[in-house]
This record gives structure tokens, sequence and C-alpha cells, in this order.
């Protein structure tokens, strides 16, 4: 293609002889004539013709280009006259990469397969991208109410989940990690196993391309330390050899039934892991101390409906007070965790209070029936995944109106520990648990 001297283009086809011509089929194509900076000047449908001996020459009038400009020309709706697109980065394609291409696995996103790597991979050998990265920061830590972690523990997705069966491990697999790691058909001898269990539980690292990271816990501590948004700390999850029963201090609501349903205190009549507190006006460091050391501490305000003896706030100084009280020494590796839940007791400004006290932001979580909040609750913690929990589909006024009518009702709501019971699960990466019957309607 060429520019003819009076501002002309000419588009002409080389010279074929009939029989090349003849054993060819028509083709069509388009092509759009573009000056830098002013648009398509033209469109010019191509055809070809197996009976034409000197092949197409086609003539367009065009403005004098300025001499400063090329020309563009795009050719539209051809296969034969563009070379192909160069095909995307896949998971399809990371086994021939490593093996073939002999491409580092830590230069590619072992979630998905792009080569653009934010960081590493904080379980296994390999890359991670960004938006991989937020994903598995927002689902590593959620749990179903089977006790088993929601997500693939790889690339925290897929629809089809291997469960490790050892009885100490919650965590899943997705098929198409599992074939594209480990190897082609995987998941279906998995599948056929009776017991199987999974890749940070074997006592060898490497399964195919799947090789798990030595000291694994301490690499995704610092990854979420690291990436997180989150200010506050993420502890190093706990061998199973080495986790105890938890320790509680539940103030103002009793949360041993959640517990015992979640298989983190025994049942029984035996009071063991929990002290209970209802007033806490006259405990002193002394006395937290001597009931100590504690694992956890859960404190909330009143469920709607029930009687207040102290004003809302009271319950969120005195929970802040006395939790100052329990927090190990500084320095100390104990993990520590707490949770303060807010019944819509509290209003903005107390709201407002508790955030800077306990420097985290709020979450909310709401039981919805169709498109009705049936009820919420406001919660401040630095369990891991709760911020995954949050959802907002009512606005403020609607929680104020759901407040208002429970408290003039007087009906008793679902009590706040019943809401937030399942953000207890990753607990289990720390402390020991009893039971894993665990149901939905408990």
């Amino acid at each position: 293609m060429a520019l003819s001297p009076r501002g002309t283009l000419s588009v002409e086809t080389l010279d074929r002889s009939d029989s090349d011509l003849l054993d060819e089929e028509p083709w069509q194509a388009t092509c759009e004539i573009r000056l830098p900076g002013r648009g398509p000047l033209a469109t010019l449908s191509l055809r070809t013709c197996p009976f034409s001996r000197r092949g197409l020459h086609v003539v367009v009038p065009v403005p004098e280009p300025d001499t400063e400009h090329s020309m563009d020309v795009i050719l539209v709706g051809s296969s034969e006259l563009s070379a192909p697109a160069s095909p995307r980065p896949c998971r399809d394609l990371l086994a021939y990469e490593v093996k073939v291409n002999q491409r580092d696995i830590e230069d590619m996103c072992i979630c998905c397969g792009s080569f653009q790597v934010h960081t590493q991979h904080p379980l296994f050998e390999g890359g991670m991208c960004a938006p991989c990265k937020d994903k598995f920061l927002d689902c590593l830590f959620l749990y179903d109410d089977d006790g088993y972690q929601s997500y693939c523990s790889i690339c925290c997705a897929g629809e089809t989940l291997l469960i490790c069966e050892n009885p100490d491990c919650t965590r899943c697999y997705c098929f198409e990690c599992v074939d594209t790691l480990v190897g082609p058909g995987t998941s279906g001898k998995v599948q056929a196993m009776s017991n199987w269990v999974c890749f940070l539980c074997l006592p060898f690292p490497r399964s195919g391309l799947l090789h798990r990271r030595r000291k694994w816990r301490g690499w995704l501590k610092a990854f979420c330390d690291r990436e997180s948004e989150n200010p506050l700390e993420t502890y190093k999850t706990v061998p199973v050899w080495k986790r105890e029963p938890v320790r509680v201090l539940s103030l103002f609501g009793n949360i041993r039934r959640e517990l015992v349903s979640l298989g983190f205190l025994e049942s029984g009549s035996a009071p063991g892991g929990l002290k209970h507190l209802d007033d806490v006006t006259d405990v002193v460091r002394r006395d937290v101390e001597g009931w100590g050391p504690f694992d956890l501490v859960y404190g909330s305000t009143p469920a709607l409906g029930h009687a207040c003896d102290h004003p809302p706030a009271w319950y969120l100084f005195q929970f802040h007070r006395v939790l100052q009280y329990a927090r190990p020494r500084p320095g100390s590796q104990q993990p520590f965790f707490w949770m303060f839940v807010d019944n819509l007791v509290l209003s903005q400004d107390d709201q407002t209070v508790a955030t800077r006290f306990l420097e985290a932001d709020p979450v909310t979580i709401q039981d919805v029936c169709g498109r009705a909040v049936q009820n919420a609750v406001h919660v401040w913690s630095n369990i891991p995944a709760v911020r995954s929990r949050h959802s907002a589909p009512a606005s403020r006024e609607e929680l104020t109106l759901l407040a208002q009518d429970r408290q003039r009702t007087k009906l008793p709501a679902q009590g706040p520990a019943k809401l937030v019971k399942n953000c207890f699960l990753p607990l289990r990466e720390y402390f020991k648990y009893f039971s894993t019957g665990l149901t939905s309607s408990l």
C-alpha cells in the first residue's frame, strides 16, 4: 500500500498467474484510513476475484497529508491480512511455561496464570497478582457453617472443592487448582480416595508444581501484615500439636452456648474455659489477672428489647477498661483476640468513640429475610476475616427504624452472639476444638 504523488491512495495486489487465482477463494476486507489526530477519512471495501489477472487496483482521493504526520491504515475483519493477537496468559499455560519455557513459577500468578506478579503466594511457591492478592486476603479465613473454609486455599475461589479429611484441618482446594498445579486428572483421583490429606498436611512438600513453602505459617503472617489494609496485627497460626483450649472472658453477654456448638468448649455443666461477668463495676486489674490469662475477650451491649441497667456507652467503656487488663504483656507472642458487639443501641457519636478507643473500624452483620432486615449488629474485632463478613444493604435510616421498632414492640431480638457465631470459626487455626458436629441450625 502506498501514497500516490497527487494525494491519492493506491492499493494494489501483486500479479498472479491464472492457475494461482483459480485455486483461491474470494476474500473481502475493510480498510479505514486515518490521519493522526483527524479521525477516519475514508473506508474501503476490498475484494479480490479469482478471474482477475491483475488483481485489484483502487484509487481513493484523500487530502494532502502534513509532512510531519504519517498515515495509519487499519484493517478490519480480515484474518488473512492481520497477524493473530498473542494469547493471554492463563492457568492452562502455567505448566507449559514452567516445564518447557523454563519460566520461574515465582514469576507467574499461580491463582490465575497472570505474568503481572505483585507479591508471592504465602502458602505455596509461586507469584500472586494484585487482584488475586486482594481476593486471598478477603476470603482465606472465611468459614461455612460446616466448619470448613469457604474457598480454595490456593486461589480463594472455586465452585467445587475437595475437603481435607485430616480431622484437625479445615482447608479446601478447588478442582482447577489441583488439576493445573498437581497434574491433569488429579481431582478425580482424589475423589476416588477414601481418606485424602491435603497439601499442607502431607509429610512431603511437593506435589507436581505445587510446592509447600517452608515455614509457611510465618510467610502467612508476614503476608497479611504487609499486604492487608487492616492496621491490626495478624497472629501466626498455631500448629495442631501446640494448640490449647481457648480461655474466654465474656462480659455482659454469655457466649458459652455458641462456643460449645462450635467445639471450642466442652459440653456439660463444668464451667471450665469461660468466665462470665454481667457487672464489672468493681472489677480491677488484679481480679482479671487472677482469673486469667485469657485468649478471647467478648463483650456486647444488651440485645434489643432487653432492659438496660446502664447507659449504652457504659458497656463500651467498661469493655475497653477490662480489655486493657486482659491483654498479654508487651512482646508476648500469645495470640489474643477480642470482640465487641453493639446491638444497635449505641448512638452515632458512641460508635465514633468506639472506633477511636478500640482502634478498629466497625462492620455490620445482618440477618436478612428476603429484602427485609430482621436484625443487625455492629462489630469491632481483631479476629481474622470479620471484616469480610461485612454487609451493608441496609441504610443507617433502616437500621435506626429497626432499632426503634424493636424497642417499641418489646420483642426480644435474636441475641448478638447468635449473629456473630461464625465469626469465631477462624480461631480453629489457633486453639484446640473438641467436636466437629456443626450444623447451621445452631
